[in-house]
């Protein structure tokens, strides 16, 4: 029987180990399956991503194929206008001599006066067309193509700015959610650390060899150390959703594919670009541009219009000027054609008076484009130089942080040790390894920011080509 009680209590024993070897793989498997839904993402693929979903860049995109048709409904004014018309009513055909004013409430009646039936009615019809087009206009259509060319040149530099915005906000949201990540990690070494530090402080009272009050400063130590880790977790799954938003997909997918930023900072290569080629700046030129072109049409609006017209047309009656009304179908087809061919000169002599207070109104928006110009020329090389500045501090920075890292850890292993030998206190030690904490932080910063600093030079002078040049270059 014992024997019996031996291989039921070992066959049991082997199923409860088969069923949680099943129940690991299963959940291995399932690991797997999570980590394969996610998506590795480097900082050039996430601009890519965010270049092709955020909606404001499609939106720009949209306004500037607005503003490039814009250019076509303009240079249709150069092809000739083709009028036609068709009507057919029945009427009487009573008419009087005398004068009618224009106005739209009475139907004019041709022909003469007739002597007949004033009751009866017949059949009308009209129809004809009207071709019109001007020759030669003093440039008043090429300066109205003008103004539309300056409107699609804004709206191309709208785009590329909004794309540069987009694009350095995508960054930093990278670069932060890679600094937000390594601070969980440090936060989790620093829980680690001090968790080994508490159970070594709780053995020491236990012996009485430490004071109860070691135990309890450790365990403080301790709660605030999980405390930071949490709010590190919070803040880096707070960061995820604002790159989630840029690039276009869940947060909880993203693995960011980073590490080449922090093997070497970016290098102060020359970047030549003028502020004039800045995206901000060519929007404020093409609006100087187009205010100018305004100003052009007005200049070339006071002059005769001269218009070329053909017209046929054709008209039919159901009555005749003896007075009769044959009946049935006659006048509903136009049985009498004309056609005629000439030339119409128009001028409005005195719009010059309106024209000269819109010239001088228009002169001033041009003035005030010009100036705006200036301002964004003068606020762009002081963001060039500001970013410099950032640029060479951060780097600065970056060369300091290692002396820091590795004074920080000498100093935790030797306040672990003095407390060891009775030479320190817990405080001493929490001390430490906040210091620790510190450093750490301080170099994982520096290295990212180096970055940061770089992607903000290139982009103050409008073309972030230089920062992914670099970044391709990383191993």
């Amino acid at each position: 029987m014992s024997f019996l009680r031996w291989i039921e209590s070992n066959l049991a024993a082997f199923v409860l180990a088969l069923v949680a070897t099943g129940l690991g793989a299963s959940a291995s498997a399932g690991q797997t399956s999570d980590n394969q839904r996610q998506t590795e993402l480097t900082l050039a693929r996430a601009l890519e991503m965010a270049d092709a979903h955020y909606p404001k860049i499609r939106a720009a995109l949209e306004q500037q194929v607005a503003a490039k048709n814009g250019i076509g409904v303009a240079r249709t004014a150069y092809l000739p206008r083709v009028d036609t018309l068709w009507q057919t009513n029945r009427a009487t055909a009573n008419n009087i001599y005398g004068l009618l004013l224009p106005q739209g409430v009475i139907p004019s009646i041709s022909g003469p006066v007739i002597a007949s039936d004033n009751s009866r009615s017949a059949w009308s019809s009209a129809g004809g067309a009207l071709v019109s087009w001007q020759p030669f206009d003093f440039g008043l259509r090429s300066a109205q193509v003008n103004v539309a060319r300056s409107a699609a040149e804004g709206a191309k530099a709208a785009l590329n700015l909004t794309r540069l915005d987009v694009e350095l906000a995508t960054l930093n949201a990278y670069l932060d959610l890679a600094t937000a990540k390594r601070i969980v990690g440090i936060a989790e070494a620093n829980v680690e650390r001090l968790t080994v530090f508490s159970n070594a402080v709780h053995v020491l009272v236990t012996n009485e060899l430490r004071p109860g009050a070691d135990a309890s400063q450790a365990d403080a130590q301790l709660a605030l150390a999980r405390t930071q880790l949490i709010q590190a977790q919070a803040n880096a799954e707070a960061i995820g959703a604002v790159l989630s938003n840029f690039i276009g997909i869940a947060a909880s997918t993203i693995q960011l594919n980073d590490s080449h930023l922090t093997e070497s900072p970016p290098q102060d290569t020359a970047m030549g670009a003028s502020v004039a080629e800045h995206p901000a700046a060519r929007q404020e030129a093409a609006a100087v541009n187009q205010q100018q072109q305004q100003l052009s049409v007005l200049t070339r609006s006071y002059v005769p219009q001269f218009n070329t017209q053909a017209a046929i047309s054709g008209r039919g009656a159901g009555t005749s000027p003896s007075g009769l009304f044959p009946g049935g179908s006659n006048g509903l087809e136009p049985d009498t054609m004309n056609w005629a061919v000439g030339v119409q000169v128009t001028f409005q002599v005195f719009d010059i008076f309106s024209l000269h207070e819109r010239k001088k109104a228009q002169e001033a928006n041009v003035r005030a484009e010009q100036a705006r110009y200036e301002q964004t020329i003068d606020d762009l090389s002081t963001a060039v130089q500001q970013a410099k500045a950032q640029f060479t501090g951060a780097t600065q920075v970056a060369l300091n942080t290692p002396v820091e890292l590795k004074a920080a850890q000498e100093n935790e292993i030797q306040q672990r040790a003095r407390f060891q030998s009775g030479l320190a206190t817990v405080v001493e030690v929490a001390a430490a390894e906040s210091i620790l904490v510190q450093a750490q932080s301080d170099d994982t910063l520096a290295r990212l920011n180096t970055w940061r600093a770089f992607a903000a030079m290139a982009a103050a002078r409008g073309d972030l080509k230089p920062f992914l040049d670099q970044l391709a270059k990383q191993p």
